[in-house]
């Protein structure tokens, strides 16, 4: 494949790279995510939400807050938990409120 003319075009559009000139990050990607729900379902959504790949409850208020830790292992899949987290039944919202990439 020949590669496309390196103009201004290009870089912003990202024709100029290629998957396998792409390399990830050693290590993966660590964030909290507070969440706010409705406090009488508190103890169903702590279910929900640990049964999601990589995610820990770290902190509960009855009051409807949970603080969730999540490891993922890059930035897209980090971004999918959160919108999961976001979309399940009596959640009202779902903030990130740190990340960090952990290296290997």
């Amino acid at each position: 494949m020949a590669q496309p003319k390196l103009n201004r075009r290009a870089l912003i559009t990202g024709k100029v790279l290629s998957a396998e000139r792409i390399v990830p990050p050693p290590g993966y990607e660590i964030a909290s995510i507070l969440v706010q729900a409705r406090p009488e379902r508190l103890t169903e959504l702590e279910a929900e939400i640990t049964a999601i790949a990589g995610c820990e409850i770290h902190g509960r208020d009855p009051r409807g807050k949970l603080v969730v830790v999540t490891e993922a292992p890059d930035a897209g899949s980090l971004g999918t938990i959160l919108n999961t987290i976001q979309s399940l039944s009596n959640v009202y919202s779902a903030a990130l409120v740190f990340h960090a990439i952990e290296t290997a």
